[in-house]
């Protein structure tokens, strides 16, 4: 595992969890409003028992660890990884965008997480321009379909990106998940490592039309929520 960087206490990232939140280096994507476009290459990382270490001294004040990047799943050793947390007796909370089903699976079926949020990105068909690479349509529909079946507890969720997000992609996203418990819709934020510099400077959608956006998506789905 190339870990880039930590959290070491989160309130607000595991549902009502305290927790620790590691940040793993690598990507499927390269979304250009990305705002942890320095963890897009693998690069050199914290030490891992340095990382497991501080867990250890934590496991009278946090509940779980959140694993989230870059992309987790990228990491072959990742499920070696939730093991060694998991005998802390720690819950694990994966963030992921849903590319690689074939590592999500074995996760879900040996029970090594305990809560799943997926990025959904856009509509199938606007996909690659807001993950800024093609090809992975057919493994977003399947990581949805498989989360909804086989996670103990989930959340999808999507950022919304003035410029690249409005009704249409509401409408898209909603039959995308159709049928989940709840997605959550975030502003878009131009803060951190921006990937793409032109995004440094886009505004966040507005109070209105992010809730337009749930009202539409709620149409599909038992909840949807915005959050702040």
């Amino acid at each position: 595992m190339i870990i880039g960087g930590i959290r070491k206490t989160t309130l607000i990232d595991y549902p009502e969890r305290i927790a620790s939140m590691i940040f793993t280096r690598g990507c499927t994507f390269a979304c250009p409003w990305c705002h942890n476009g320095g963890l897009l290459d693998q690069g050199e990382g914290l030490d891992e028992e340095d990382i497991l270490d501080f867990l250890r001294r934590r496991i009278k004040i946090i509940d779980g660890l959140v694993i989230s990047g870059g992309e987790p799943t990228v990491h072959e050793d990742l499920p070696r990884f939730i093991s060694e947390v998991r005998k802390m007796g720690l819950l694990i909370k994966l963030d992921t965008n849903g590319s690689l089903p074939d590592r999500l699976e074995p996760l879900l079926d040996e029970k090594l997480v305990d809560y799943v949020a997926m990025d959904v990105k856009a509509p199938l068909e606007d996909y690659s321009a807001v993950a800024g690479v093609g090809g992975f349509e057919d493994a977003i529909v399947r990581s949805i379909e498989m989360i909804m079946k086989k996670a103990r507890d989930y959340e999808f969720r999507t950022t919304f990106v003035p410029g690249l997000h409005d009704e249409r992609s509401a409408e898209g996203i909603g039959r995308l998940v159709k049928g989940a418990k709840v997605h959550y819709l975030q502003y878009f934020r131009p803060v951190g490592t921006i990937l793409d510099p032109e995004y440094r400077d886009k505004r966040r959608c507005t109070e209105e039309e992010l809730d337009r956006y749930a009202d539409i998506i709620g149409r599909y789905v038992e909840k949807a929520v915005c959050r702040i």
